[in-house]
């Protein structure tokens, strides 16, 4: 008999003829441990099956280590270097460390077991939500604030698939983000600003460039007396102040009801008395009701968006309002648009693994010439890469005063004496 077919009886016996399900969240890891000993005892004893020591041993570690964990993922989630796990199938781990991917040394005996762990997981997360044939795909979040996506068969042809972005505790302040050189301090000073300045400020990049860790971060500086609302289709951010109000979107139902939008949560969210709304990610028409919000006075907006580049963000928010059937032409959407936003931040992963803020836009319409103008207030000027691959360059500031300066002087928020100098050209707003 082989090892995978023994432990398979042993773990229907566990299920079957044991109460191992209901009292194994109950346990500590040694009572569990001594509960499957047990049973492998009575099982062994009932079959007259015969285990040398080593075999039992590796056993229970095997059973134990799945039921109070996540099984072989266990390592790797309590790997604090390991950003992002990637499971393609029982056999096929990859992990993202210090922004490079590579591939596990570990993995699942089978998809059978790997389709195990996604159930226990996903009823571990308390997030009451499903994933099996009918639903085949999901996205929720672990206790720790872990994002986790699982697509199972029939959409999936090489068994479960999970990404696993961790959530990690050791980036929370403004000074973690600087010692890792993803921006610079008059980057953190103006950003700093702008949250208690109240600006309405847009989050861009890439999957897995820093988005939303950039938000959480800066978020921090919004003053604790005010009210936040965050929408999110899956909790992702991790404020940390006291008077916070957390929105999730609801999926349909297996029969194609109860669903709830993220856009009917924003507009639920204007008759809460919010200070501040924080969407987690903008994909859909819910960008009208945001971009109209920030235009009759919810000030000091904050919200994700994926593009390439600040211009991209730009572009692609024009496209969502377009999409959603408003009767206006393009340039009066820009203008709108141009008016709602004050600032737009692009963050991005470099080949040398490190996240940088590549550009800190300032967004304005320019009447004297009809058109939007994407201003770099930052710019990150790459100048090449040293030997140890590490990519070489400098934030170039564009000093001329910024157009949102005006809410600085109207929050009475004040930057250090000659970071910006007075307008040397005529912008208008």
């Amino acid at each position: 008999m082989g090892d995978t077919d023994l432990r398979e009886i042993i773990n229907r016996y566990l299920i079957k003829e044991t109460d191992f399900l209901k009292i194994k969240d109950t346990m500590t890891e040694d009572q569990l441990r001594n509960f499957i000993n047990q049973s492998i005892s009575d099982l062994c004893y009932q079959q007259h099956i015969n285990l040398n020591f080593n075999e039992r041993a590796e056993i229970i570690r095997t059973l134990v280590s799945a039921a109070v964990s996540m099984g072989p993922l266990r390592p790797l989630m309590e790997d604090p270097a390991i950003s992002e796990i990637m499971i393609n199938g029982a056999k096929n781990i990859y992990i993202q460390k210090e922004g490079r991917i590579t591939k596990a040394d570990i993995h699942f005996e089978s998809n059978q077991e790997l389709a195990h762990t996604v159930q226990k997981i996903l009823a571990g997360s308390g997030s009451n939500k499903r994933v099996d044939e009918s639903s085949p795909y999901v996205d929720f979040s672990l206790s720790d604030g872990s994002r986790v996506n699982v697509i199972v068969p029939p959409c999936s042809l090489i068994g479960p698939v999970i990404t696993i972005r961790k959530f990690s505790e050791a980036i929370g302040t403004v000074d973690d983000l600087l010692e890792r050189k993803m921006f610079d301090k008059r980057i953190a000073t103006l950003l700093i600003a702008a949250m208690k300045a109240k600006l309405n400020v847009i989050f861009c990049g890439s999957t897995g460039s820093g988005k939303t860790t950039m938000l959480n971060v800066f978020s921090r500086h919004i003053p604790s007396h005010e009210r936040i609302i965050t929408i999110e289709d899956t909790p992702e951010l991790r404020l940390v102040q006291d008077h916070v109000v957390s929105l999730t979107s609801k999926p349909a139902n297996i029969e194609g009801k109860g669903e709830i939008s993220m856009r009917e949560l924003f507009v639920n969210s204007l008759r809460m008395r919010p200070d501040r709304i924080i969407i987690g990610e903008i994909r859909g028409d819910e960008l009208l009701d945001f971009i109209e919000s920030i235009s009759s006075g919810h000030s000091g907006s904050l919200a994700i968006v994926h593009a390439e580049t600040t211009e991209d963000c730009f572009n692609r928010l024009i496209t969502l309002m377009l999409m959603t059937g408003m009767r206006l032409s393009t340039l009066e959407i820009q203008k709108m648009i141009a008016k709602a936003i004050d600032l737009i931040v692009h963050v991005e992963l470099f080949v040398d693994g490190r996240r940088r803020v590549t550009a800190a836009s300032d967004v304005y319409f320019d009447k004297t010439r009809n058109e939007v103008v994407i201003n770099d207030v930052f710019k990150f000027q790459q100048a090449g890469m040293s030997d140890a691959g590490e990519i070489l360059g400098e934030w170039v500031m564009d000093k001329r005063e910024p157009t949102f300066m005006s809410k600085f002087r109207k929050h009475m928020v004040k930057l250090p004496e000659g970071f910006f100098n007075k307008q040397t050209e005529e912008r208008v707003a």
